[in-house]
C-alpha cells in the first residue's frame, strides 16, 4: 500500500502540469488502491489457457470502449515501491482513470524525463519486452501500471550521458497518443541523448506493488 511518502511527490507538480496533484491525492486517499485491483480487465493481448479462454477475454473488451487519452489519466510514481538490483531500480508507474467513462490501455507508454522547463533529458525510455502486450480496460477510478526501470550505472558510466540532477518530472504519453500528462519524480538523468538509462514495460492491470 502507498502512504503519504508517495503522495508528497505529487505536490511538486507545477500549475502547468496536465493533471492537478490535488485530484490524484484525493483519489488515492479515498482508497483507490483497495478497489482498483479488481476492476482492470485483460483481453485479447493476454496469453490464454485455451482457445475458449481467448474468445471469452476478447468478448470482455468490446471495441466500443475508447482508448484512454492523456486527459483521462492521472499518472504517478509509487516511489516507496522501488526495488533495486544489479545497478538498476524499478518503480511502479501508475495510471489512474480520472474520467467518468471506461477506457482502454494497450501496449507501451512513452516516457521521458524532463526538467522544470519541460526540456527532455536524454533519450526516452526503451521498451522492455519482458511480458506480453495485453489490453487493459479501466473503469472510472481504476488504476493500471507499468514498471519503469532506471539504470543508475548507465547514468554514471555511459559515455556521452553527462549526468544531471535537474529532472523535475516524467512526461508520459498513453499508448498511441500524442498528448502527454506528467508525473512528479526526481532522479539523476542523462542530459544528452544516446544512452538508454530508462526502460518501460507494457501496461498491465491493477496497482503495481513490488514489495508486497
Amino acid at each position: 500500500m502507498y502512504g503519504m511518502k508517495d503522495m508528497k511527490y505529487l505536490s511538486r507538480i507545477p500549475k502547468s502540469a496536465r493533471r492537478p496533484a490535488a485530484i490524484i491525492a484525493a483519489v488515492s486517499a479515498a482508497g483507490l488502491i483497495a478497489v482498483s485491483v479488481a476492476v482492470a480487465v485483460g483481453s485479447s493481448g493476454a496469453v490464454p489457457d485455451s482457445g475458449a479462454r481467448l474468445a471469452a477475454d476478447t468478448a470482455r473488451a468490446p471495441a466500443a470502449v475508447p482508448a484512454c487519452a492523456s486527459a483521462d489519466l492521472g499518472v504517478w510514481v509509487a516511489v516507496t515501491q522501488g526495488n533495486g538490483a544489479a545497478g538498476k531500480i524499478v518503480y511502479p508507474l501508475e495510471l489512474t482513470n480520472l474520467s467518468k467513462h471506461a477506457c482502454t490501455l494497450r501496449g507501451f507508454p512513452g516516457v521521458s524525463a524532463v526538467d522544470r522547463n519541460l526540456r527532455q533529458l536524454g533519450s526516452p525510455a526503451r521498451w522492455d519486452h519482458v511480458i506480453p502486450v495485453r489490453t487493459v480496460v479501466l473503469a472510472p477510478g481504476a488504476t493500471a501500471h507499468t514498471l519503469l526501470r532506471w539504470s543508475d550505472v548507465t547514468v554514471r558510466t555511459a559515455p556521452g550521458c553527462h549526468p544531471t540532477f535537474s529532472t523535475y518530472e516524467l512526461r508520459v504519453y498513453p499508448p498511441n497518443r500524442y498528448k502527454a500528462t506528467y508525473a512528479a519524480f526526481a532522479l539523476e538523468a542523462c542530459s544528452h541523448a544516446g544512452p538508454a538509462y530508462l526502460g518501460v514495460q507494457p501496461i498491465r492491470p491493477g496497482v503495481g506493488t513490488i514489495n508486497g
